[in-house]
This record gives C-alpha cells, structure tokens and sequence, in this order.
C-alpha cells in the first residue's frame, strides 16, 4: 500500500507518516515534507523518484504527472485501467495526505502583492485531492490533520479505511477545494474589479435549538476572518446555548455598543435599545441605563464597552436578563454572576477596527448586500438651522441621541437627556407616532424640560416639532431634506427650539 503526502500545513504530519511505515505502508513525499520526514527519521520515497521527472519551474510542477493521477485515478475493479497502469509502469497509490498553500493567510496580509498571492496558488495539491477523492472507492484523501488519528486506526484494524470512511473524506475534501478556489476566486475578481458574481463563504459555529419560531430550524455561520463586535468570535463563560432570537438581539446591540468611545451601556429588546446611556465608568453606565426602562429591560440583552466589575455585578445580577456582554468580566464579576446558571456571559472583541464591512440580507429568491452602516456623523454647532444654537450640553445630548436612534427601527425616534435614553419611539408607520411613543415615555419617567430629540430621517410636517415642545424639548437633530424643512425651521424658531440638520439618514428598516 503506498501513500503521498504533500502538506504545507505539517501539524501532525510526522506522526502520521510514522504510523503509515509502521503498518506497512510506503510514503512518497515532495519538497518540503520530505525533508521534514526524513529529517525526523522517517523513511520516505522522493517524488521525483516515483515520476522519474525532477521537480522544475521553483516548485510549480512536481505532481502533475501520468504516474501520481494515473495511480490515484484508475480504477482497481476495471482490467482495462490495472492493465493500463502495468503497460506504463504505474503504481497504484492508496492514500493521498495533502492540504494547501496558505492562499487565505497571505492576501490577509497588510498591502500583500500581487505575485506573492500568485505563488500562493496551490495547482498540484487541488488536483491531486480532486483525483483522490474521486475514486474514493479505492483512494482514502486526507486534507485535515484532525482526521489523521482516525484514518491511522482503521488501518491497523481492517487494513484499509472503511468505505463510508472515505466517502465523507471525500466530500470533505472537495468542500476544502471548493473553498479554497473560491476564495482565490473572489480575491481575483476583486484585483479586476469584476462585482457580478459573490462569492460567500461561512462555516457553522452551531445548530440552534429552532429558528425564530418553534416549528423552524435554523444554524448559525461565521464567515472566515475574525472580525470584532462579532457574536460569532465571542467567547461564552456561562449560561445555556443561544437562540436564533438571542443571536438576532444581541448582535443588535453590538453594533450600538461600537457607536462610542467612553463608558457606555445599553439595554436591548427585540433588536431595540430600550434603555442606553453613558458614565464615568461602568457602574454609572449601567446604573442610568437600567433607570431609563426599568420595566422593559426585563428579559433583554445587556451590552458594555467596559469590564464589567463586581460592583456593576451586584447590581445587575437582580434583574432578569438573557445576556451581559463585554470585552471582558471580572473574577469578582464572574463569581457574582455565575451564581445564576442560565445567564450568557459573553466576551467580545470591542477592539477599534476601520476595515470595510459588508451586510447580507435574504429576500425570498435573492440576496440584498451592503456597506454596514458603521460611520456616524459627529453633530456640530455649526449644522445650526435655527436661529436659536445649541449649548455644549446640548450637543453632548445631540450627538449621543444621533448615535443611538441609528439602531432604531424607522421611523426612529429617540429622547434624550444628559447622556441617557429617556423615551424610543420605534417602528411605527409614521414618525409623529413614535415621537409620541418616546416623549410620553420622557414624561413619565418625570422629565418635562431640557429634553434632547433625535431623528432618524427628516420631518415631513412641522407637527413632530410642535409636539416636541409640548413636552420640553430644547433642541433636535434630524438628517434634514425634506422639500418642507422651511416648515419645520419656522415652527422651531416660533418654540425656541435648537435644531440641526446632520444632512446623513440612518433608516434601519
């Protein structure tokens, strides 16, 4: 029985070729896992030894050979493929251990160039893995050294792989083929800047429990690259398994949580901030966050760009919540929490990260994509429309509210004083509903002056602006745009209202 290994990644590699010469087993080997073999005391053959071809063009061509395909290709229970092989002096190879050139890990690095990616175009190894794995009835292929232990036991005990066995190598190895072309596929469309076709690749992190709803199945995927405010890399210290709605809401409020730089908390509900504010630590973040919507954070999502330490532990620990992430827990907060089993805790990387990102939307028979919306206007004095300004307080307000109300359902309204949500308005049909959802909520929380307002997209009438000063708001941020923006500008002036126009909208449908 003869076996060909060619692997850039040479985890494990050794032993296994080991446990292939002590089950009887010959080994061919290329390049660099030949010398690494033989350095190590393994017996090896040389490929150019097996071909009776020297290794030519730096490495390009060593296995694209009759006596490599022809021995992984021919079929052993048809005469006129064994005789074939005895006619030219072809062996059969039983085995082939490949996996591929680093493609993936050389375009990830900063300002790669264009012919080091080229020469990280694996040619040979694809090729030999798709001939093996297509006369898997007889060929067992390897291209991940999980699998190495497994395969090494079969042997010793039947003397050969199972069929199924090899079957599932099988598909694994196209799916690692497959893969791995798309990725360069998708590399080089980009370098011609060729966008018709999308290529999207995405592995299961886990099967849910259901979707949505009970009668629906569902999984979860991550795409290739680590990247940060992602559930899919975070870590879980506590707490059962996620669902599909966790999953939804909690990644809802990451993308709040990336909006800012100082101590920040929120608390979320059906993909809605229902309570956010900012402190001087986490402690005080939480602690204003939780006193916005003391009633609608029951069963929701917490999220903090701070440690959380035992002190914000203890306080959050009485209130029924499915999960608290951060970038990191305490061992105090840890020792708090953990007392209740149910309870996720997850760490997340909230690292800065300027990198582009896509977002992906199904539609039935489709896909909608996107540049994520992860830029935020700062508002300034001088988008002033009014001819009453606002003061430095008022523009702390402002730029906090025009942060959070982004992550609003439209039509999006949001009140705000000093650093916290005092009333969201979300999802209505038209935008005077939720400015009345929110307002009232501000009012009842006791707040009646020095009101901040936010808008997601423009006013359409002045009567949103007429409310607001029903109920004491002092100044309005808004995108600004409409063809009756006159309307709005005079109403305001007429209330003493501030208000600026960020001239940027942030629908989230």
């Amino acid at each position: 029985m003869r076996a060909l290994i060619s692997v850039s990644d040479k985890t494990g590699v050794v032993d296994f070729a080991r446990g292939l010469r002590k089950l009887g087993w010959e080994v061919i080997a290329t390049g660099g896992t030949m010398k690494l073999l033989r350095e190590s005391g393994v017996e090896v053959l040389n490929i150019s030894d097996v071909t009776g071809f020297p290794e030519i063009c730096d490495g390009r061509v060593k296995t694209l050979h009759p006596k490599v395909h022809g021995g992984l290709l021919a079929r052993r229970d048809d005469p006129s493929h064994v005789e074939a092989l005895r006619a030219n002096g072809i062996e059969f190879i039983d085995l082939v251990c490949v996996n591929l050139y680093p493609f993936r890990e050389t375009i990830s690095k900063p300002d790669v160039k264009m012919e080091d990616a080229i020469e990280n175009i694996d040619i040979g190894g694809p090729s030999m893995l798709r001939s093996a794995a297509k006369n898997w009835k007889d060929v067992t292929v390897v291209c991940d050294p999980a699998d190495y232990g497994r395969v090494l036991e079969e042997i010793a005990a039947r003397g050969n792989t199972e069929p199924s066995t090899r079957l599932g190598l099988s598909a694994k190895a196209y799916t690692h083929t497959a893969q791995y072309d798309a990725v360069i596929a998708a590399w080089m469309r980009a370098q011609a800047g060729l966008e018709e076709k999308l290529f999207l690749e995405f592995d299961r992190v886990q099967t849910l429990r259901y979707g949505e709803n009970p009668h629906q199945s569902a999984d979860f995927y991550r795409e290739g690259r680590k990247v940060p405010y992602s559930l899919a890399f975070a870590r879980q210290l506590n707490g059962k398994e996620l669902s599909y709605n966790n999953i939804q809401d909690a990644n809802a409020a990451l993308c709040i949580v990336r909006e800012f730089d100082r101590p920040f908390c929120v608390g979320l509900k059906h993909m809605n901030p229902c309570g956010a504010a900012e402190g001087r630590d986490v402690v005080e973040a939480w602690t204003k966050a939780y006193e916005a919507d003391k009633v609608s954070i029951f069963g929701g999502i917490v999220a903090t760009n701070r440690p959380v330490t035992r002190e914000a532990a203890e306080l959050m620990k009485p209130i029924f919540l499915e999960i608290i992430m951060a970038p990191k827990f305490d061992e105090g907060a840890l020792e708090v929490l953990r007392t209740k089993k149910n309870l996720r805790l997850l760490e997340v990387d909230m690292e800065p990260n300027a990198a582009a990102a896509r977002q992906y939307v199904s539609v039935n028979g489709g896909l909608l994509v996107q540049d994520l919306d992860t830029t935020t206007r700062s508002v300034e004095a001088a988008m002033c429309v009014t001819q009453r300004k606002p003061d430095d307080a008022q523009l702390a307000d402002l730029n906090f509210g025009w942060r959070i109300v982004k992550h609003v359902k439209s039509n999006a309204i949001v009140a705000v004083r000093d650093g916290r949500t005092l009333g969201v308005g979300a999802g209505q049909m038209n935008r005077i509903g939720s400015a009345e959802i929110a307002l009232k909520q501000a009012r009842a929380a006791g707040v009646t002056e020095g009101i901040v307002l936010a808008s997601d997209g423009f006013f359409p009438f002045d009567d949103c602006v007429t409310l607001a000063a029903e109920y004491g708001v002092t100044a309005i941020v808004q995108p600004g745009g409409s063809v009756r923006d006159e309307d709005s500008i005079r109403k305001a002036d007429e209330k003493g209202i501030a208000m600026v126009f960020t001239g940027e909208r942030h629908f989230k449908h």
